[in-house]
């Protein structure tokens, strides 16, 4: 299949390596070309504009950091929506808005192209091995059409239904659920680190009876081990995601209460220079709230 992948950061690399490795054709583009030379010394072609990426290519996938980013990618001069073929497929695969998605879509559709919402679930380990969660949502005939490349690139397939939006909109409850739970670690590691209890010990107690689920494991470890700057998602990304689950939750009238400590959390924990490390991070602020810090 020809493919183009635009956004190689950490997710995407691992990603566009999986496609690559199984024998498709493949042209990447990132705004820092940097980023391309470990693909293109293994058979991958470099595009030098999006447009390259996405001319003659049966599948475009896009993995980019925010709305922001997608728009410009896609609706941009010579972006995807002016450059890909009627019938072909741009396939999101980013944490974006309802909204943005909803737009995106609609220029697909007027341009007589396909578009396929494919957010992931995982860590950049995850995606370099081809083990992560792809939930998927665009026509049955277009997901399908992309069955063999999400295969490649996850472990499990979610069928989330017809409209993209529906898997715009399950990434990021899925975001802030797991958002909520970090920041409900930080606040009990804390509590057992004022009794001088070892956080190895809480997080051996914690995965191993009620918690032994893959969200604890991971994020309990960094936490416990206080080692943030193993980074799946920074903390400016996390607050992100965030923002982005609060606008869904208003356009529909849901409250989300947690989501407004979660993303006060975050902040302040920017705030304290820790923008890049790993969103889980915001255990470290809480423990400076508790004065362990």
């Amino acid at each position: 299949m020809k493919v183009g992948f635009i956004g190689l950061g950490r997710m995407g690399q691992g990603m566009a390596r999986r496609i690559l490795d199984a024998g498709h054709d493949l042209a990447v583009y990132n705004r820092s070309a940097d980023k391309t030379a470990a693909l293109a010394a293994t058979g991958a072609k470099v595009a030098t504009s999006i447009a390259a990426a996405v001319e003659a290519r049966e599948v475009v996938i896009t993995m980019l950091a925010d709305d922001a980013a997608l728009e410009a990618v896609a609706q941009g001069s010579r972006g995807i929506v002016d450059t890909l073929a009627p019938g072909a497929i741009h396939m999101a695969m980013g944490t974006h808005g309802v909204g943005i998605i909803r737009k995106i879509g609609a220029a697909h559709s007027q341009a007589g192209q396909q578009l396929v919402a494919a957010p992931v679930l995982g860590r950049p380990d995850r995606a370099a091995a081809g083990e992560l969660g792809i939930v998927v949502a665009g026509s049955a005939t277009v997901r399908e059409r992309c069955q063999p490349l999400l295969s490649i690139m996850g472990k499990r397939i979610f069928d989330a239904g017809d409209d993209p939006v529906q898997a715009a909109c399950i990434k990021l409850a899925n975001n802030f659920l797991l958002g909520s739970a970090i920041e409900a670690m930080g606040e009990a590691f804390a509590l057992v680190r004022k009794y001088d209890v070892a956080p190895s010990t809480f997080y051996d107690v914690i995965t191993e009876v009620l918690f032994a689920a893959p969200a604890y494991k991971v994020y309990g470890k960094i936490i416990a081990d206080e080692d943030y700057d193993k980074v799946g998602i920074t903390a400016v990304l996390g607050l992100k995601d965030c923002n982005l689950a609060l606008a869904a939750s208003d356009a529909a009238r849901v409250p989300l209460p947690s989501a407004s400590i979660w993303r006060d959390r975050l902040l302040a924990a920017i705030a304290q220079g820790d923008g890049e490390r790993d969103w889980s991070v915001m255990a470290a602020e809480q423990a400076r709230a508790s004065g362990l810090k």
